[in-house]
């Protein structure tokens, strides 16, 4: 068994089509399937079920497939290791995040401070935790900066901002011409909502039943800019996180909740399985001095 093979065998496990997983290879496909051939005939069983022109992934398969993944995986983190030991390593942070407004300061911060890191980030949905905790679990990326867990015990997670929750009503609301709201005061309200399986929907839920107030739903939506543009139009309320680096839109008013207490927390996250880079290190450390120094978003006291 060689180390090409199980290479080979991840990529096409990954598209379950040869010559998909040939193209990202850049081999020819005959070649590949000879390669996954061998592969099977070293393990002993076959790898993929073979229906016409179609392969899936079968039981066998998705056995070893766990284990290629922790040894290529322990061979990526070794080679970083000895990187950063003999000083070779360039210094890339590879960072996942649904928001990229509430951390571009603190990158362009810490790049002030440190000239020659690089940042490689991808940008995930909010409601797409599935997606972090692969890039993870894989080694695809060193670091998440998440506002829901991710709830996995090999997950280290840091909370490094909180802000402050408020409600989002249309300028022409009858409590737009105030500064703050009590959330029983909009019991019955039409609001806007993400959807149910969305982790933001879980804690709006949560903020209601702390203030026992039931409300109407009239849509349900993915992204904040969706949410935020039916605010605009009239629609419904919403809750939203105070941005103090967001613009003033004349269109909607933020209003303090004075109670409860609404708040969501910003985390960073990475893998306490895999190694993280001295580069990765330093960012995590970066970022508890970082927001640290700074006010939480509303908190008038600093």
């Amino acid at each position: 068994m060689e180390l090409l093979q199980l290479h080979y065998f991840r990529t096409v496990a990954k598209y379950e089509h040869m010559t998909k997983a040939a193209e990202e290879l850049r081999i020819a496909q005959p070649a590949l399937s000879k390669t996954i051939s061998r592969l099977e005939e070293d393990v002993g069983v076959p790898l993929f079920d073979r229906h016409n022109r179609q392969i899936r992934l079968n039981r066998f398969g998705r056995a070893f497939l766990q284990q290629v993944e922790t040894a290529l995986g322990a061979l990526e983190d070794g080679r970083r290791e000895l990187a950063d030991m003999a000083g070779k390593e360039q210094g890339t942070i590879r960072l996942a995040t649904p928001t990229l407004n509430r951390l571009s300061s603190s990158i362009s911060a810490f790049r002030k401070e440190n000239p020659e890191m690089m940042f490689r980030v991808v940008q995930i949905p909010p409601a797409a935790s599935d997606d972090m905790i692969s890039l993870l679990e894989r080694g695809e990326v060193d670091l998440c900066f998440i506002a829901a867990s991710l709830k996995q015990p090999w997950i280290r997670e840091m909370t490094v901002l909180k802000a402050e929750v408020c409600l989002a009503v249309p300028i022409g609301h009858r409590l737009a011409d105030r500064s703050s709201v009590a959330l029983d005061e909009v019991m019955n309200e039409a609001f806007i909502e993400y959807h149910e399986e969305h982790p933001f929907r879980q804690l709006n839920n949560e903020y209601c039943r702390n203030a026992g107030i039931d409300r109407q739903i009239i849509c349900e939506v993915d992204e904040p800019s969706a949410l935020w543009s039916l605010v605009q139009a009239g629609l419904g309320l919403a809750f939203t996180p105070r941005n103090p680096n967001a613009v003033e839109d004349e269109n909607v008013k933020l209003l303090r909740i004075d109670k409860p207490a609404c708040e969501r927390e910003f985390a960073i996250a990475w893998n306490e399985k895999r190694y993280l880079p001295n580069a990765a290190r330093s960012f995590v450390e970066f970022l508890e001095s970082y927001f640290h120094l700074e006010p939480a978003a509303g908190d008038k006291s600093r």
